[in-house]
């Protein structure tokens, strides 16, 4: 199975540019966190940090602020699959340079 989309949380510190002053912002709750962490528990893979462990990498911007231009962002959507699938991913990717929204496109390269 493969899931996607906008889950409007960013899962882990790394997945948002401020994580200390967003502790209690919606997206960054325990609970909402939490969420994907069972789902992660019930055999589901983020596919983008199977890939790539570090920092930066974001999906979404706030528009008001400009902070695509300073890259100060939360990566809120994501590519989920089931374990089975993790033996035909061969990547998983965020197009930062596409504009034109308050995010950007995410995508995954599966062969079956």
């Amino acid at each position: 199975m493969v899931v996607c989309g906008d889950v409007n949380t960013a899962h882990k510190e790394i997945d948002l540019a401020r994580p200390k002053e967003n502790q209690k912002i919606s997206g960054f709750l325990p609970e909402e966190r939490a969420w994907i962490d069972k789902f992660i528990t019930r055999g589901y893979i983020d596919t983008f940090r199977v890939f790539n462990k570090e920092g930066g990498n974001y999906t979404w911007w706030d528009q008001k602020t400009r902070a695509r231009e300073r890259n100060v962002g939360w990566r809120i959507d994501y590519f989920f699959i089931s374990k089975n699938l993790k033996k035909n991913l061969k990547s998983a990717f965020i197009m930062h340079e596409v504009t034109g929204s308050d995010h950007c496109p995410i995508g995954i390269d599966i062969v079956l």
